[in-house]
């Protein structure tokens, strides 16, 4: 018995989370009838374009997905939602967006890929708000009420019509991972190395190595043209034309433009001549010894990656970590990218604490030179690089090491942290300090 099914017979009682997906054009009435224990909703990949203006009656409701459908109007229902707190309207036609629509304990709003011309100012009074997703709209401003926003961590406004940034997007005190690319304020990459082509036939792909908000990575083999010799190389293919964080093409400019570094994944080439038209990029293949430092933040967590329970660090692997990650961003910075995504779940590590850094879907270019805003640009990654570091310093085992190091990463992570945007240091300060570290 499908899931609609067992929901009208009534066989769904105290359940928590719903998923249906099945082509509904209504809001099913009898999804009131868990009112009383439902937690999650997922009404994705259907074609509703309405819901119930007595939504509000799902008390317990947390977590709303309802993307892939039909609507053109945020539902204003959605403010009447007390506990409310995560919404996710990604790939409608959506044009509006009510003053009304937005619960107070909103933490985490999605709206990539939609027609969305302009926010409300009453955007500006969700104060818990952390996450925020816009990429892939047809946004030129933000309200000035939202400088209000002042828990905002990540903001995704890539791939929108924006000339310039709002000066206080940039002065937030807790935004740490930021998406602006594909804007007609990014600026112009500099040149970075010519990115072959490689032609989809010469790909024969193997096992799945994993998923990202952006698309599937697969294990492969190419075959080169030039010479036909066989390289075992890690493939991505991209979902769609608009991910989460901006346009595949951003990517690829990003990563050719990254240069060649001990701490980056390699770019090998560009995908051409997929058969489903999809974007793909073609990388290094990083050994079966690395995995993973962390994994993806999830619903509760929200910003924050998660760690297994037992994962720990002793000081010599900590600090090789954190040497690496920040040289890698030095670079990265010294040539006027902004990674936009320094999380731990991009890092991929191995027992002697060795580690490469990739993933840039989130990158973004910025104006070179000491101006006041490339100088926030790089303070923002700082910031992601400060609650990494916290992350590791956590999971220390305990008593090893110099106390007087781990007093000093400790001491560094507060200014990398730290609420004044310019008084935080830049990466060249923080290798500097790390290396001092290290050597003591």
């Amino acid at each position: 018995m499908d899931t609609l099914s067992k929901l009208r017979s009534g066989r769904l009682a105290d359940t928590t989370r719903l998923d249906l997906a099945c082509g509904l054009t209504e809001f099913p009435r009898e999804i009131f009838d868990l009112a009383d224990t439902l937690e999650v909703l997922n009404l994705s990949n259907n074609r509703l374009s309405d819901l119930p203006l007595d939504l509000g009656r799902l008390r317990r409701l947390r977590i709303l997905f309802c993307s892939c459908n039909d609507f053109t109007e945020l539902p204003a229902v959605l403010g009447e939602c007390e506990n409310l707190r995560m919404i996710g309207f990604k790939s409608n036609r959506i044009e509006t967006v009510p003053e009304s629509a937005f619960p107070t304990l909103l933490r985490w709003l999605i709206l990539t890929d939609n027609h969305i011309r302009r926010l409300p100012a009453s955007i500006g009074r969700c104060s818990a708000l952390q996450k925020l997703m816009l990429s892939g709209n047809q946004l030129e401003n933000l309200p000035e009420e939202m400088a209000a926003c002042t828990n905002l961590e990540l903001v995704r406004l890539a791939a929108n019509r924006f000339q310039s940034l709002p000066g206080w997007l940039l002065s937030l005190p807790r935004l740490s991972w930021l998406a602006v690319s594909g804007n007609p304020c990014s600026s112009a990459p500099r040149e970075g190395a010519r990115i072959a082509a490689i032609d989809w036939a010469d790909i024969d792909l193997e096992d799945s190595l994993g998923e990202g908000a952006s698309g599937m990575i697969y294990r492969a083999r190419w075959r080169s043209a030039s010479d036909n010799a066989v390289m075992p190389v890690a493939v991505k293919v991209f979902k769609g034309a608009v991910t989460s964080d901006g346009w595949p093409e951003s990517e690829l400019e990003a990563w050719s433009a990254a240069g060649a570094h001990a701490n980056l994944i390699g770019l090998l080439g560009r995908v051409e001549n997929h058969p489903d038209g999809a974007a793909g990029l073609v990388m290094s293949l990083v050994g079966s010894e690395f995995s993973p430092l962390a994994a993806a933040p999830d619903f509760d967590s929200c910003t924050r990656d998660l760690y297994p329970d037992d994962r720990r660090f002793d000081l010599t692997t900590l600090l090789r970590l954190a040497i690496s990650v920040s040289s890698a961003a030095e670079q990265l910075h010294s040539r006027s990218i902004m990674h936009g995504d320094l999380y731990a779940h991009n890092v991929l590590w191995n027992a002697n604490g060795s580690c490469l850094f990739g993933d840039f879907g989130a990158a973004s270019f910025y104006p070179a030179g000491a101006t006041s805003s490339s100088h926030a640009f790089q303070r923002i990654d700082v910031r992601a690089f400060g609650c990494l570091l916290e992350e590791l310093l956590a999971r220390i085992v305990n008593g090893d090491g110099d106390p007087l190091v781990v007093e000093g990463l400790w001491s560094l992570q507060a200014r990398c942290i730290g609420r004044d945007v310019g008084a935080r240091p830049s990466f060249a300060e923080v290798s500097s300090e790390l290396g001092r570290l290290a050597l003591r």
